[in-house]
C-alpha cells in the first residue's frame, strides 16, 4: 500500500478554514490511486466533527501535543486506535484548570497537553504561583538566599518547619555559644576565701538621739579560722559521711543535684542547696546568699574551679570554718565553744556526730529549741538524737568506724544551755531583738545579713525613757514583793511595758523583763496574757462609730439604719446579767446554754450610763453593749485602732467585749495612741533608718489611716479621762497633768493592766505570774501577791505607769486634750432604769456556758424566757421587773413581751387586779412602776 502525501502541519492551522476544505469533495489521486482523504472533517483525520474532538492527537495548542478544537491535523498512523475527542465545554473546563485550554486526548492520554498558560499536561507546565513552574512549584526557580527559610517548595506547616539540617545547625550553634559563654564565665570568676567570709563586721545600734546604744551582730560570733590539722579526724569523718560520702574522689559538683536545684528555683518551688561539700563551702563563702538561678550558676562554676585548684583537705577545712551551727556560731571552733565549752580539737566521736547534725539545720536540731512551730526543745531533741545516731551508722557504712566501735556510743552527748551575749544585759537585748525583728520584717535585710554584720541601725528608743521604765518596775517590785516571806505568792511575778508616741507610732521605750540574760522572752511583745477591761474602749468606740442595731431589724444592718449612741446612754449594769441578743432574745451558745455575766466584786447597777460603767469597769454593761453593736464590729474597731488580728480571741462569745484577747503591751499602747491622735492610727515602729557602708538601705516613712472620726476619738478620751479622775484609775492623778486611761483585771486574777495616755505619750503596763521553766509554762493566779487578797489593774500597773510617765514627761509642756464634742443619741437600753433591785440568782441546777472570760462567772438561767418579774423596754426584757402591780397591787407585773407593749398584763400580785394587773403602764422603754 502506498502512502499518501499531505502538507506538513501549519502553525495555528486547522480551524474553520480546514473545516471548509474538508467539506469539499475529494479530488482524484494524481496518479490514479486512492482518493485523497479529506484534511479535515468527520472522521479520524481531523476536521470539525460533530463531537468536536479533533483528530487522534487533535490539533494542538502552541505548548501542547494535541488539540482540543483548533489546530492542524496531527500525524496519524493507520495502526493507531481511534480516541474520543472532547467538545467546547471540555475545552473551557480544561482551560480553567490548567491554562487557556487543555487537550482532551491524544496519544499521551487525557490532559497530556496544556494551553498557552495552562499548568496541566506533561508537555505544558503552567507558570502560576502554585503551578509546577511557579516560584513555589517543584520545577520553579529556587530562591537565591543564604538560609532557605521559609522553606522553598513546601506548603502549609512544612514550609515553616526547619529541615533536619537546619535543626542540626541551630543545635550546634546554640551548644557552641553556650560552651563559649561558660568558658568565658569560668575564666572570669574568682575563688573565694574563707578568711574573707570570716571577716564579719559588727552591727551598731543607735538611740533615738543618734548616740550609740550597743555594738552587736557579727562581732558576737567569735569566729576563728582553724587549720585542718586542728579539726579532729572524727569531726571530718562525721561530716563527710553525712554530707558527701564521695567527697574525696568527686569533681566538686553533682550535675544532677545542680539541675534539680535550678529547676526548683525556676519553678518558684522550695530552694535547694548545693549537694556536695565543695558546693556548700562555696555557698558559705559566697557572701551573696540569694537563692537565684544566677547565683546557682556562679556557685557551680566556682565549685568546679575550686575542685581543680584547691586540695580536698583545704576545702573541707573551709567548709567547717564557714558553716553555721546555730547559737550565733559560724565555724567549728565557735560552735564547739557554744555547745560544749571546749576547743574543737577536743571533740569526741560522739560530740562530732552531733556537731555534724547541726549543719543540717541548727534551728531544728539544737536541743535547747529553735524559732517557730515544730522547733520546741522536745521536738528538737528527738530530731537531734535520730540524726546523731544516723551519722554514727553512716560512719560504719563508710568504714570510718567499725561496728564494735559504733556500739560504744549509746548515750546522746547533751550540749550545755546557751549563754546570751554579755553586751545584751538588762533591757539592751530586748531592744536589739525588737529592732532586728522590725528590720527583717520591713526591709530587704535578712536574718543572715544581720548575722554577717556591717549595719548601722538607728532606733526610736529613748535612753532616758527606757531607764525610767526599768526603774519604775524595779522600785515597785522591791517595795511590794517578798519571796522569802511569801514564797508561794510572790514568786514568778513578771511585768511588761511599752510606750508609743501618738501621731507617729515611734516606740519610745519598752520593758521586756527583769534581765535579757535571765529572762529571754520579751514581755513587751506578745506573751499571751489577756488584757481584760482595757479592751472596753474599743467597744465604746464601735458603738459611737458604727452604732447599735435596730432590735426590730435584721442581723446585718447598714450603718445608716443603726443608732449612734452617746456616752450618756443608759444601760443595765446588774450582776449576773442575763445576756441578750441585740433583738432582746436571750443569747445562747451552740449547746443552748445561756450566759449570766458577773461583775467584779459583784457590783450591781440596775442602771448606769456608759460613762459610769467605764469608770467602775462594769462588765455586764459592756458585754451587752457589745452584743447590741455586734462583736464583729467590736473586732473591727479594735483592728482599726491597731490591735493585731493574731492576738484576738474568738468573737463568738459575749465575753469578747471585755478582754479575752491578748494583745501585747506595744499594741495596746499603740491602739490607745489612736484615741490620743484624734482617731488617726500609725503603725508602731522601732527603727528609723538602716545604713550599710554609709548608704541608707532602709528609711522609715510614717503613714496613717483614719480609724475613727475625731469626734468618736475625743469622746472616748473624755470617758477615759473620767476613769482617771473619778473611777478605777484615780492613782494616775498623781501624774499631775491631764491623762486618760483604763484599768483591766482578768478572770482568776491571772493578769492586770493599766493603759493610759497624755497628748504626747501612750503607755501600757501589764503584769502576770508565770514560771518560764514549767513544762508547759502556764499563767498562775495572783491572789495573795504582795499580801493583797486580789490584784487589780488599779494597783501595781497603775502605780508603775504613773511613776514612769512622770519621768518620761519631765520637762515637757503640759498639754490639754481637745474639748469633747456632743455625739450620738442618749438611749435607754433594755429597760436600764426600770429595775432598782438586783437580778435573780441563777438556779443552782443550771449549767454554765463554757467560754473563757476575764472577770466572768458565767451561769445559766433556769428558764429560756424572762420570768414574771422581768422588765421590758425598747431593747427587750431583763430579770428584775417593777415592784408595782395593777390597781395598787404589790406583786409582779404582767408577763412581758420582747416587743414594746402598753396593754394590760395577764397576771397580778397578791393584791393585783387579775387580768388587769401590773404592767399596764410599761410604756415604750419600760417603766419602773410596773
Amino acid at each position: 500500500m502506498s502512502e499518501h502525501r499531505r502538507k506538513p502541519p501549519q502553525p495555528n492551522g486547522g480551524g474553520r478554514a480546514a473545516g471548509r476544505r474538508g467539506a469539499q469533495p475529494p479530488s482524484p489521486s494524481p496518479a490514479g490511486g486512492r482518493p485523497t482523504p479529506p484534511r479535515s472533517g468527520p472522521g479520524p483525520y481531523g476536521g470539525r466533527d460533530p463531537s468536536g474532538t479533533g483528530g487522534p492527537s487533535g490539533p494542538g495548542d502552541t505548548n501542547g501535543t494535541g488539540g482540543a478544537y483548533r489546530g492542524a491535523p496531527a500525524r496519524h498512523h493507520d495502526s493507531e486506535p481511534e480516541r474520543p475527542y472532547g467538545g467546547r465545554a471540555e475545552a473551557r473546563r480544561a482551560a480553567q484548570r490548567g491554562g487557556r485550554r487543555r487537550a482532551a486526548g491524544g496519544p499521551d492520554g487525557p490532559g497530556a497537553g496544556g494551553g498557552r498558560r495552562g499548568g496541566g499536561g506533561t508537555g505544558g507546565g503552567g507558570r502560576g504561583p502554585n503551578g509546577p513552574n511557579g516560584p513555589h512549584g517543584p520545577n520553579g526557580p529556587k530562591p537565591k538566599r543564604l538560609i532557605d527559610y521559609p522553606r522553598w517548595g513546601k506548603h502549609g506547616w512544612r514550609r515553616w518547619t526547619p529541615s533536619w539540617r537546619q535543626s542540626m545547625g541551630i543545635t550546634v550553634a546554640f551548644c557552641g555559644t553556650l560552651v563559649a559563654l561558660i568558658g568565658v564565665a569560668y575564666l572570669t570568676v574568682g575563688v573565694p576565701s574563707e578568711n574573707a567570709a570570716a571577716a564579719t563586721q559588727k552591727n551598731v545600734y543607735y538611740w533615738a538621739d543618734g548616740t550609740p546604744m550597743v555594738v552587736s551582730g557579727g562581732g558576737d560570733l567569735n569566729r576563728q579560722i582553724v587549720d585542718i590539722q586542728d579539726i579532729p579526724k572524727p569531726m571530718q569523718n562525721a561530716v563527710v559521711s553525712a554530707e558527701n560520702a564521695t567527697f574525696w574522689t568527686d569533681s566538686g559538683i553533682d550535675p544532677q543535684g545542680v539541675a534539680r536545684a535550678i529547676v526548683k528555683m525556676a519553678e518558684g518551688g522550695e530552694t535547694q542547696s548545693g549537694s556536695t561539700i565543695t558546693q556548700q563551702y562555696v555557698k558559705n563563702t559566697y557572701l551573696d546568699q540569694s537563692q537565684t538561678v544566677t547565683r546557682k550558676f556562679k556557685e557551680m562554676l566556682i565549685s568546679i574551679k575550686v575542685g581543680e585548684q584547691m586540695p580536698k583537705s583545704k576545702i573541707l577545712a573551709g567548709y567547717l570554718n564557714t558553716g553555721y551551727y546555730g547559737r550565733g556560731a559560724y565555724g567549728i571552733q565557735a560552735a564547739s565553744q557554744a555547745y560544749y565549752g571546749i576547743d574543737c580539737d577536743k571533740l569526741s566521736v560522739s560530740q562530732s556526730a552531733f556537731m555534724g547534725a547541726l549543719l543540717n539545720g541548727p534551728n531544728l536540731y539544737d536541743p535547747n529549741g529553735g524559732i517557730g512551730p515544730g522547733a520546741t526543745p522536745s521536738e528538737n531533741l528527738t530530731r537531734a538524737k535520730a540524726r546523731w545516731s544516723w551519722i554514727l551508722d553512716r560512719e560504719v557504712d563508710t568504714h570510718d568506724l567499725t561496728p564494735s566501735q559504733r556500739a560504744q556510743y549509746k548515750t546522746f552527748p547533751m550540749p550545755k544551755p546557751p549563754k546570751p551575749a554579755t553586751n545584751k544585759a538588762g533591757q539592751i537585748g530586748y531592744l536589739t531583738d525588737l529592732a532586728d525583728n522590725y528590720v527583717e520584717a520591713s526591709s530587704p535585710v535578712t536574718a543572715r545579713d544581720l548575722a554577717q554584720g556591717g549595719y548601722q541601725i538607728y532606733t526610736t528608743f529613748n535612753k532616758k525613757d527606757v531607764m525610767a521604765m526599768q526603774k519604775a518596775v524595779t522600785d515597785v517590785t522591791k517595795a511590794s514583793f517578798n519571796t522569802k516571806l511569801r514564797p508561794k505568792t510572790d514568786t514568778y511575778v513578771q511585768f511588761g511595758g511599752a510606750s508609743v508616741v501618738p501621731g507617729d507610732g515611734a516606740i519610745r521605750a519598752i520593758y521586756g523583763g527583769v534581765d535579757y540574760l535571765k529572762h529571754f522572752t520579751d514581755n513587751a511583745d506578745y506573751t499571751g496574757a489577756q488584757v481584760g477591761s482595757t479592751f472596753k474602749p474599743f467597744v465604746l468606740a464601735a458603738a459611737m462609730q458604727y452604732g447599735v442595731r435596730d432590735p426590730n431589724g435584721p442581723t446585718e444592718q447598714p450603718l445608716s439604719e443603726r443608732t449612734i449612741v452617746s456616752p450618756k446612754s443608759e444601760y443595765p449594769g446588774k450582776n449576773n446579767w442575763k445576756v441578750l441578743q441585740y433583738n432582746g432574745q436571750v443569747w445562747t451558745d451552740k449547746d443552748g446554754k445561756e450566759w449570766l455575766q458577773a461583775n467584779d466584786e459583784s457590783d450591781n447597777f440596775p442602771s448606769n450610763t456608759l460613762e459610769h460603767a467605764m469608770q467602775e469597769s462594769v462588765n455586764s454593761t459592756y458585754v451587752q453593749l457589745g452584743m447590741d453593736v455586734g462583736t464583729d464590729m467590736v473586732q473591727k474597731s479594735a483592728l482599726a485602732a491597731g490591735v493585731n488580728k493574731d492576738s484576738l480571741a474568738s468573737d463568738q462569745y459575749p465575753s469578747f467585749s471585755i478582754g479575752t484577747s491578748s494583745p501585747s503591751a506595744i499594741r495596746m499602747a499603740d491602739a490607745y495612741s489612736t484615741f490620743a491622735s484624734n482617731g488617726e492610727h500609725y503603725e508602731p515602729y522601732s527603727v528609723t533608718k538602716v545604713e550599710q557602708k554609709g548608704v541608707a538601705i532602709y528609711q522609715h516613712h510614717s503613714t496613717s489611716t483614719q480609724a475613727y472620726s475625731s469626734a468618736v476619738a475625743q469622746n472616748v478620751t473624755g470617758v477615759l479621762q473620767d476613769v482617771v479622775q473619778h473611777g478605777t484609775g484615780t492613782y494616775a492623778l498623781n501624774l499631775g497633768r491631764p491623762a486618760a486611761g483604763k484599768t483591766g483585771t482578768t478572770d482568776s486574777n491571772k493578769s492586770a493592766w493599766f493603759t493610759g495616755y497624755t497628748p504626747q505619750l501612750a503607755t501600757s503596763i501589764g503584769m502576770f505570774r508565770m514560771n518560764d521553766q514549767a513544762k508547759p509554762p502556764t499563767f498562775l493566779p495572783m491572789y495573795g501577791l504582795g499580801g493583797n487578797a486580789k490584784i487589780f489593774g488599779a494597783s501595781y500597773p497603775t502605780e508603775i505607769w504613773t511613776a514612769y510617765m512622770k519621768q518620761a514627761l519631765a520637762g515637757q509642756p503640759v498639754k490639754q486634750f481637745p474639748p469633747v464634742p456632743k455625739l450620738g443619741t442618749a438611749v435607754n437600753a433594755h429597760g436600764a432604769s426600770s429595775s432598782p433591785s438586783p437580778s435573780a440568782t441563777p438556779s443552782p441546777s443550771a449549767s454554765a456556758s463554757t467560754s473563757p472570760s476575764p472577770s466572768i462567772s458565767p451561769s445559766v438561767s433556769g428558764t429560756p424566757l424572762p420570768g414574771p418579774s422581768d422588765s421590758c423596754g425598747f431593747f427587750g426584757c431583763q430579770p428584775g421587773g417593777g415592784t408595782g402591780g395593777g390597781n395598787g397591787g404589790t406583786g409582779g407585773g404582767g408577763m412581758p413581751s420582747t416587743t414594746p407593749s402598753t396593754g394590760p398584763g395577764t397576771g397580778g400580785g397578791n393584791n393585783g387586779g387579775g387580768n388587769n394587773g401590773g404592767g399596764a403602764n410599761g410604756g415604750l422603754f419600760g417603766g419602773n412602776t410596773g
